[in-house]
């Protein structure tokens, strides 16, 4: 695949960008060269390769799923600007 002058256009038209009458050809070189880049990976063969989400092999700790209080409520109440009866205390806001 490879562009010319009037996609360099059309996609400088879409991104929003000002591009001059100087700058298409070198943008068109530009992106012809991503393009052959991008053409040159998909002709390696992946079968058999399974995807990575990192470079270190690495298995995430899992725990088990159980809803607390967190079991310090003393502690979050103190951030709060007023605290009743265990709860933050909002103003009210409807008559």
């Amino acid at each position: 695949m490879s562009v010319d002058r009037t996609t360099v256009r059309r996609i400088a038209h879409l991104a929003r960008l000002r591009v001059s009458d100087s700058e298409v050809e070198p943008l068109t070189a530009e992106l012809n060269g991503i393009l052959g880049w991008i053409e040159q990976l998909s002709e390696v063969d992946v079968t058999g390769i399974e995807p990575m989400t990192s470079v270190l092999p690495l298995k995430l700790r899992w725990r088990e799923d159980a809803v607390t209080d967190g079991g310090y409520p003393e502690k979050v109440l103190m951030n709060a600007p007023a605290a009743v009866h265990g709860f933050f205390g909002v103003p009210k806001v409807i008559d």
